[in-house]
């Protein structure tokens, strides 16, 4: 059960072209506070782009967002990298920076946090994710499972209300899902709003509280 009753995330009539195919069209959901959403669907019914709207990477061309009872705009607003976070499909992590460096760099040039206070925050936040040792390492000497987990740790120092994931178990062995459910299930705990884009089924019905299914649009 969501915590609290009331809307974090509404959507109203989102529609999506690129030139002129329609890929998103005139979509309408909700995700309540501390909820799971896992939106599902075939290859091609537009699930990424739909987390892209929403995390505010691509303009819309209809629709309304809402974030507690207020209109927003993912794309145009200032400062929404702190209301929704990212966990990308490839996880993006900077290669010529340590574990430590890709965690700190955007609070400190972002939210304007001083070293100190970023690297305690990040340092905590790697051993909740049981990434204890490895602040010095580059991305080419961790694990699939292990660069997910410090792309998660990323995306929470810039303290966003919203965590979204692309695809988080489509790079992994099968036996780390059960890895992934745990730190997604653990993050509903600590409160926070979470929206997973994904083709596992299996997995969707593990973590989410509610799902939106896709179709292609024709």
């Amino acid at each position: 059960m969501a915590l609290g009753g009331r809307t974090m995330l509404k959507i109203n009539n989102l529609t999506k072209k690129f030139n002129d195919r329609t890929i998103i069209d005139n979509l309408s959901f909700e995700v309540e506070d501390s909820e799971i959403l896992t939106i599902v669907g075939p290859s091609g019914a537009g699930k990424t782009t739909l987390l892209r709207c929403i995390s505010g990477l691509e303009p819309v061309d209809k629709g309304e967002f809402y974030l507690n009872n207020k209109k927003f705009s993912p794309y145009e607003d200032t400062g929404s990298e702190s209301v929704i976070g990212v966990v990308f499909q490839d996880y993006q992590l900077f290669p010529n920076l340590t574990v430590l460096d890709n965690v700190t760099l955007a609070p400190q040039m972002v939210l304007k946090q001083s070293g100190a206070i970023a690297k305690q925050k990040a340092l905590e936040r790697l051993s909740r994710l049981q990434l204890n040792g490895k602040e010095n390492l580059y991305p080419y000497q961790l694990s699939g499972g292990q660069k997910q987990r410090v792309a998660i740790a990323r995306a929470l120092a810039m303290q966003p209300k919203i965590l979204c994931y692309d695809e988080p178990t489509s790079a992994l062995d099968p036996e780390l899902r059960g890895e992934v459910s745990n730190i997604i299930k653990g993050l509903k705990q600590d409160g926070m709003t979470q929206i997973v884009v994904t083709h596992d089924m299996d997995f969707a019905n593990e973590v989410a509280d509610k799902q939106l299914h896709v179709v292609p649009v024709k």
